[in-house]
């Protein structure tokens, strides 16, 4: 088979690699979409190793068809060779992979598979910290930055499908039309507006933030740690704005703000094999009914993933980026 790899230049290329061979407890899926993460640019550059037992290319989230199935896998599951499925998993960027089937979901109805392979990532993440690590609840106030970023195409909708008022922050006025679709509450174009202005106007006003969803970090992070609600939950999942920022540690302490950091890649798979379950339970039903969608941005052929990837550098996207295969 064929999959993409990264040349001692740093390019993509795609090229054939040894067939997966699956194992007991896992399925092989013939692959027809392959989103893209920011995570794979990091793998790319050498700054964010495969989980451990995947392939050394790229790619996080697939959708696909079951073409095999191990003995233990079919004993232990649903599955049946033939089933549309999108997954959670390493070494998506190629023609086949193998993959365990509890980190399978199926195509929800009414997807395609190129929105289907934008899903388990993005909405994994979304569900583990909106409802594992954020407890948010229906009539919560959550501040999700980044709005035009792919992850914020999926918490914003996912949010306020559970009844959740939802604040992003966007760089322009003209990015905060582009998602004016997702459904935010209030978007904040921070070229004219401060966040932390505006969090202490919401928290006087009797709106405070119960969770934030935070990709940026920076300096910016602590100053608007003072003006969340008592008890609110700041959960760090990147710092693409810079690592360090300045906590008044009284404020944290007073006010039971829990800062917490997650990642869903450093998860068991037993662990992420709960969280999509959950999805699939909580969530699919949602996406049914055209509450949730993913944004898709733009689509390439796989043999196009570096022009791809250039869309992610330049940070022109406002939802995801998908590649097919055929």
């Amino acid at each position: 088979m064929k999959a993409t790899l990264v040349t001692k230049d740093n390019h993509l290329i795609w090229a054939d690699v040894p067939d997966p061979v699956i194992k007991d407890d896992e399925v092989l899926v013939k692959i027809s979409a392959a989103a893209l993460n920011r995570a794979d640019l990091m793998q790319r550059e050498g700054d964010y190793p495969p989980p451990p037992g995947c392939p050394e290319w790229m790619g996080l989230e697939i959708a696909g068809t079951i073409t095999e199935i191990g003995p233990i896998a079919a004993k232990e599951s649903q599955w049946k060779i033939g089933d549309s499925v999108c997954a959670l998993l390493g070494g998506g960027y190629a023609q086949y992979v193998s993959v365990r089937y509890d980190m399978l979901m199926p195509v929800p109805k009414n997807c395609t598979m190129i929105e289907a392979a934008a899903m388990p990532e993005a909405f994994a993440t979304s569900y583990l910290n909106l409802f594992i690590e954020g407890r948010i609840q229906s009539g919560d106030t959550l501040l999700m930055n980044a709005g035009a970023s792919g992850l914020a195409s999926v918490v914003i909708p996912m949010a306020k499908a559970f009844g959740v008022r939802v604040i992003t922050t966007v760089l322009t006025a003209e990015i905060a039309k582009k998602i004016a679709h997702l459904g935010a509450d209030v978007v904040v174009d921070t070229s004219s507006q401060n966040i932390a202005d505006v969090l202490k106007a919401e928290l006087e006003a009797g709106r405070p933030v119960d969770v934030a969803i935070d990709c940026l970090g920076g300096e910016i992070m602590g100053k608007c740690l003072h003006y969340l609600k008592h008890g609110a939950r700041w959960i760090m999942i990147a710092a693409l704005a810079g690592v360090k920022t300045e906590i008044d540690l009284k404020n944290i302490y007073v006010r039971n703000v829990r800062i917490v950091g997650s990642t869903l890649r450093s998860r068991t798979p037993a662990v992420k094999a709960q969280i999509l379950a959950g999805l699939v339970r909580d969530v699919w039903p949602k996406v049914e009914e055209g509450k949730v969608k993913p944004t898709i941005y733009k689509v390439f052929p796989i043999q196009e993933a570096e022009a791809a990837h250039d869309v992610l550098y330049r940070g022109e996207n406002v939802g995801k980026v998908v590649l097919t295969v055929h």
